[in-house]
């Protein structure tokens, strides 16, 4: 181990099982390790890094803000705070914003709101809210309340109540969870961590119908889905569905902490003074970059990640070891034959960073990834897959 590692090891908490790998810098869809050599980036930082690293335009913005102003705190008005707010609003069609830095404080908002909103409708009464089993909120204690996977549920409770789980894709089972009690529906598109599985048209559609019957909210959890990732600005956009609350984080920042809660016209008065809060939730410095990130994700970008996103399936459909493809755009989720893990270990000793989910190895690239980097580390991937597929 080196004295780097080791030092690691000394004074960092021991919560993540980390590669053997110590990247120093990049540019674009390139890491660069310790050792100069080079690795093509297919993770982007579990889908941080939307535009690689180091983006010229994202560094500028960034920089110019940096020398401006790094921080305010919401007591007073900021420009890139109002200018993000809007630029999502005008993307989304949604009404209002609220800032954090991380997609489970966005899951924390939306929770609070769509309780608050249940309760100034029902005269003080407490609501529901129905999650998914396999899904992923967060790992706060509410938000892994919320999180309808049993492993996230040992060690740190008692658990925030008021949490309903059921099967995705169960029409039957979500029609009878759903009562007078039900503040809320909060769902992912894909449910990112839990395997890159996507809703099915038919489920999305039911929660609609029970919506305007029951008057619950929908949540979309667009942490991991959001900012162009699955080849629309928003992954409830490929189902036809409005939310009530929108929560996203992740890519929206290009490499700093930000998460922010979007609200419907229904939903925009919920909070009022006082009743949420958070220090450095639309810091100038994150919002200037994040702006720099929404501005660029048009149409034009969106129909090449579904492109690439088509590329990569054509490339890995009937490969050797591969089983099947989920996922939309460039987020994908391959099931093989082989082990996951170990076939991301073996892509990062031959030059290529991929990332995992439960049992599939996962595909977060940077949207501007080119052809022929794809190419690369296809050639690269569909090698490892097969070789692990015998051993």
């Amino acid at each position: 181990m080196s004295g780097f590692k080791a030092r690691d090891k000394e004074f960092v908490a021991g919560t993540y099982g980390r590669f053997d790998l110590e990247l120093v810098s990049g540019k674009g869809a390139v890491f660069c390790d310790v050792n100069g050599k080079e690795y093509i980036d297919l993770g982007s930082g579990i889908g941080v890094n939307i535009f690689g690293v180091a983006d010229d335009e994202w560094v500028a913005a960034v920089t110019a803000q940096l020398s401006k102003l790094q921080h305010a705190s919401n007591l007073y008005y900021t420009e890139p705070c109002t200018l993000l707010a809007e630029a999502l609003c005008k993307k989304s069609g949604m009404s209002k914003v609220f800032f954090s830095n991380s997609g489970a404080e966005a899951n924390e908002c939306a929770i609070k709101a769509a309780r608050k909103y249940y309760s100034d409708a029902h005269g003080g009464a407490e609501g529901e809210i129905i999650t998914l089993k396999n899904s992923f909120h967060g790992r706060t204690v509410t938000t892994l309340s919320a999180t309808g996977q049993d492993v996230f549920h040992k060690n740190f409770g008692p658990f925030t109540d008021g949490f309903r789980f059921v099967t995705a894709g169960d029409c039957e089972e979500l029609e009878n969870a759903v009562g007078d009690k039900t503040a809320a529906v909060m769902i992912e598109m894909i449910q990112g961590e839990g395997g890159v599985n996507p809703l099915s048209q038919e489920f999305v559609d039911r929660i609609k119908k029970l919506a305007e019957k029951h008057g619950f909210l929908i949540i979309s959890d667009e942490v991991q889905t959001g900012n162009g990732r699955t080849g629309k600005y928003f992954a409830c956009e490929h189902y036809g569905l409005k939310p009530d609350i929108i929560s996203t984080a992740k890519g929206l920042g290009g490499g700093l902490p930000i998460g922010a809660t979007l609200f419907s016209s229904k939903t925009a008065s919920v909070l009022g003074a006082s009743d949420h809060g958070s220090t450095f939730g639309g810091n100038p410095v994150a919002a200037a970059g994040a702006l720099s990130i929404v501005n660029r994700v048009d149409d034009a970008l969106l129909c090449e990640v579904t492109a690439k996103g088509e590329y990569i399936r054509k490339s890995l459909e009937g490969a050797k070891g591969v089983k099947s493809i989920a996922g939309m755009g460039l987020m994908l989720g391959i099931e093989t034959e082989g082990d996951a893990k170990r076939i991301v270990a073996e892509c990062i000793n031959r030059g290529v960073v991929a990332l995992t989910a439960k049992t599939k190895v996962r595909l977060l690239p940077p949207l501007n990834i080119t052809y022929d980097q794809l190419d690369k580390a296809l050639n690269i991937l569909k090698e490892v897959i097969a070789n692990e597929a015998l051993a």
